[in-house]
């Protein structure tokens, strides 16, 4: 759990915060702590007990996702676990997932969700509602896709194919889970972006401009739905080799065919450099991110990171995150949000 309060004594939660129990050095505090507020520190995994939580993910039919269902349902939870195009369930991904389910006796339901599609998204969180029998606890925003290449070698299809699906379809959940969880009074929403949701790589400007829209959506967000009682921790995951990198190779590799003759030679060196990022994500551990999301969902209320990174190398984003965190506080800290703010940081 983070040690944020242990650091400077008695720190009031958010929720006391928000029903007016602030002092007036809070504030004045946040400039020091803000830094801190972006990373807790991981709790003991072995302790973590999600029994009785229940957790949407979408995305699952692979990478973060799919491991993420299977580990935060080994822990208790019961997991609503979403992707696209399952085929009436015949699609080899969803009756994988299922038959590791049944075989290990954990509670993992699957429902089919494009989160591109209005409908599906919401008749599957409305799905994901009943069989929690209430809000859901916990809602992880993973689905996301990669497309590499030159900015300007962006069709509007291709554009619109990447923030439809890491942006627009992070919102869509969003906006489909909160009312019930603000109804109730809790509710967390993990959202999952990217290192590169913080740090800009050429010949990827596309992927980080949806990264970096999410990181700033979910912030304010964050704040907004702070007075409700409901959460919000971005995980921001560095390069682990999921098949990600596979699915972004081919949808790059079908933007290049359409791609016109002027453009293909006057960008063939960058076209080359971006072909290569698709190199597998490295040997880093997947499940990093599987267990940070585990650790987030067991911390108390009013105690969870507003961001959380995960890589074995973090230095650079957590570099960004800090002086984001300080310039954030600057801004808000001392003015008419200063008590949402207060409850998100502090």
């Amino acid at each position: 759990m983070s040690d944020r309060n242990s650091q400077r004594g008695a720190a009031p939660t958010r929720r006391t915060l928000l029903g007016g129990a602030a002092t007036l050095g809070v504030a004045a505090a946040l400039s020091g702590t803000a830094a801190r507020a972006q990373s807790g520190t991981p709790s003991d995994a072995a302790a973590i007990d999600l029994s009785g939580k229940s957790v949407l993910i979408t995305g699952t039919s692979s990478g973060f996702g799919r491991l993420s269902a299977l580990h935060l349902a080994s822990l208790g939870a019961t997991v609503i676990a979403t992707m696209r195009n399952m085929k009436g369930g015949k699609r080899a991904e969803a009756q994988e997932l299922a038959d590791l389910a049944s075989r290990d006796k954990l509670k993992i339901s699957l429902i089919e969700v494009d989160v591109t599609k209005d409908d599906q998204v919401s008749n599957g969180v409305r799905e994901g509602e009943r069989i929690a029998g209430r809000a859901l606890d916990v809602v992880m925003s993973n689905a996301g896709i990669a497309i590499s290449g030159p900015v300007e070698i962006h069709d509007h299809a291709t554009l619109m194919r990447q923030f439809d699906v890491n942006l627009f379809g992070s919102l869509r959940v969003a906006r489909a889970a909160l009312p019930a969880m603000r109804t109730r009074g809790e509710g967390l929403i993990v959202q999952v972006t990217s290192q590169l949701g913080r740090l800009i790589l050429p010949n990827v400007g596309v992927y980080c401009g949806t990264k970096f829209a999410a990181e700033a959506m979910f912030e304010a967000m964050a704040y907004e739905i702070a007075p409700f009682g409901v959460e919000i921790s971005i995980v921001q995951p560095g390069g682990y080799p999921t098949k990600i990198w596979d699915n972004g190779a081919r949808y790059s590799n079908e933007l290049l065919a359409d791609l016109d003759e002027e453009r293909k030679s006057a960008y063939a060196a960058h076209i080359e450099m971006a072909q290569r990022f698709f190199g597998g994500g490295g040997s880093t551990d997947p499940m990093d991110v599987p267990r940070a999301v585990a650790d987030l969902i067991a911390m108390p209320n009013g105690a969870r990171p507003l961001r959380r990174t995960v890589h074995p190398n973090t230095q650079a984003s957590d570099a960004a995150n800090a002086a984001m965190a300080q310039v954030q506080a600057a801004v808000l800290g001392n003015g008419p949000y200063k008590d949402w703010h207060a409850a998100v940081t502090g």
